[in-house]
């Protein structure tokens, strides 16, 4: 009798909760930084981010943040990435920091998203060494 019903129950949860069933996007975003891969982060930037590597801290456009990234990933290639925080019980804003191991050392990346328009976009990126 329960078996029957255990699809109809899963497709249910599906429908109503969504995310339930989803990778978060900073677990996305760990995979892109282990790949250093400055292109699809930079899509998940907003028109202008607050960035900060290593002690040097601006806001600026998303093809300036890209650049950035791109050549902070060229100085150190990262190694592993993992997520080992993530708030994400607000349903406008997710919190992430990932501790990242490149060729040069650990750094801790911490990332702030807000949604717009059902998507989230990083507004700030914080990428420092590790202590």
């Amino acid at each position: 009798m329960i078996r029957p019903l255990l699809p109809a129950l899963i497709l249910f949860i599906q429908i109503f909760h969504p995310m339930g069933f989803q990778g978060d996007i900073v677990d996305t975003l760990s995979v892109f930084f282990k790949a250093a891969n400055s292109k699809e982060i930079s899509k998940n930037f907003a028109p202008s981010v607050e960035l900060n590597i290593n002690n040097t801290e601006d806001e600026y456009s998303k093809a300036q943040a890209e650049q950035i990234l791109r050549e902070f990933f060229t100085k150190n290639p990262p190694i592993s990435s993992a997520v080992v925080h993530l708030i994400n019980t607000n349903p406008n804003y997710r919190f992430g920091v990932l501790a990242l191991g490149t060729k040069n050392g650990k750094f801790r990346v911490a990332i702030t998203l807000k949604k717009t328009a059902n998507t989230f976009f990083i507004t700030e990126l914080r990428i420092e060494p590790d202590k």
